[in-house]
C-alpha cells in the first residue's frame, strides 16, 4: 500500500475492477451466441461425413472428410471473427454436461450403426446415424452455447 492510500480506496479500486470485469463478461456473453445457421452447418457437415460411409463410392469418405475439415475450419474462423474468442467444448464448468451428453449420444448412435454397416452389411445404417448425429450436434451445440452464455452472465 502506498502512503496516502487507504483501505477504502483499495476497496473502491477493487470494486471498479470487478465491475469492469463483469462488463467485459456481459459484452462477451452478448457476442458468444452463434447465429442459428452455425449449428445447422455443423449438423450438415457431421451428417455428410457419416453418410459418406454408406455410399458405395470409394472417393466419398475422403472427400467428405476434407469437406468436414474445411467446413469446421471455416466455422471456427467465423466464430473467432464474430466473438474475438474460441472456447474448447470440453472445458471445465457447467458446459461439461452438454459435452458429455454429446460423447455418450454419439457412441450410442454410432457404434451400433457401424457394426450394422460393416459387420452385417446393412447398407445405410451409417447414413441414418449420420442424420441423427447431425441433428444431435446442432441441438447440443446450441444447448452448450446457452449454458456458456448463462455462465458468463453469472446465471450458473
Amino acid at each position: 500500500m502506498n502512503p496516502g492510500d487507504t483501505p477504502l480506496a483499495d476497496r473502491d479500486a477493487a470494486a471498479a475492477q470487478l465491475a469492469a470485469l463483469q462488463a467485459d463478461r456481459e459484452a462477451l456473453a452478448e457476442r458468444a451466441m452463434q447465429p442459428w445457421w452455425y449449428d445447422v452447418v455443423l449438423g450438415v457437415l457431421t451428417a455428410t461425413f457419416l453418410v459418406s460411409f454408406s455410399l458405395e463410392a470409394a472417393w466419398a469418405p475422403p472427400v467428405a472428410a476434407a469437406l468436414y475439415a474445411l467446413g469446421s475450419w471455416w466455422l471456427v474462423r467465423v466464430y473467432r471473427r464474430r466473438t474475438g474468442t474460441w472456447v474448447n467444448g470440453d472445458r471445465p464448468g457447467a458446459t461439461r454436461q452438454a459435452w458429455r451428453t454429446w460423447v455418450v449420444f454419439s457412441a450410442v448412435v454410432l457404434a451400433p450403426a457401424a457394426v450394422l454397416e460393416w459387420a452385417f452389411d446393412v447398407r445405410g445404417a451409417l447414413a441414418v446415424a449420420g442424420v441423427v448425429l447431425g441433428v444431435g450436434v446442432a441441438v447440443i451445440s446450441r444447448w452448450w452455447t446457452r449454458i456458456y452464455v448463462a455462465e458468463l452472465r453469472g446465471e450458473r
